[in-house]
């Protein structure tokens, strides 16, 4: 099946078998290998992007002919140019990662529950993280993270980004 999905703001048109993952896609098809792949079940979060600028998914149990027509959103999209986003920038400032395997899929659910909610609590920020696991940093980093990024992107000139 052909499939047009916007990446990171590139169009890629590409066959695919109708079984291909999503993660795959954008590893193989896209050469992006930032979406990590560590259980193939969608108990870790490894492999979450971003689908429409709203929701964050699991790449690994998504098919890639699910996101034809939409534009998906990976980690290597984050930052813009040379500049961190306030994101990357909280997970670097708080310690947030370790080994760095679940490090993408941290961003981008951040990313998706910040778009919904900037000023969530710790509770808030825990329980939208609940689907990631992280077996390196205990999470408080993590939540600490999230909370300078929220903090950081509710003032007016990060809000845009």
């Amino acid at each position: 099946m052909k499939v047009n999905i916007k990446v990171n703001g590139v169009a890629y048109e590409r066959d695919v078998e109708p079984r291909t993952l999503l993660a795959y896609f954008l590893r193989e098809g896209c050469g992006l290998t930032g979406t990590h792949v560590g259980c193939d079940t969608s108990s870790c979060g490894c492999c979450v992007v971003v689908l429409d600028d709203a929701a964050a998914v699991k790449s690994c149990t998504m098919f890639a002919v699910q996101a034809d027509g939409h534009e998906i959103l990976t980690v290597e999209g984050l930052a813009n140019g040379g500049t961190l986003h306030p994101i990357q920038q909280a997970f670097w400032d708080q310690h947030g990662l370790q080994c760095g395997y679940c490090t993408p899929g941290m961003l981008l659910t951040a990313y998706a529950m910040l778009k919904h909610n900037a000023a969530p609590t710790e509770a808030e920020i825990r329980e939208g993280l609940s689907g990631n696991l992280c077996r390196c940093t205990g999470y408080q980093n993590i939540v600490k993270a999230v909370e300078q990024a929220a903090q950081v992107m509710r003032q007016p000139a990060a809000a845009a980004r």
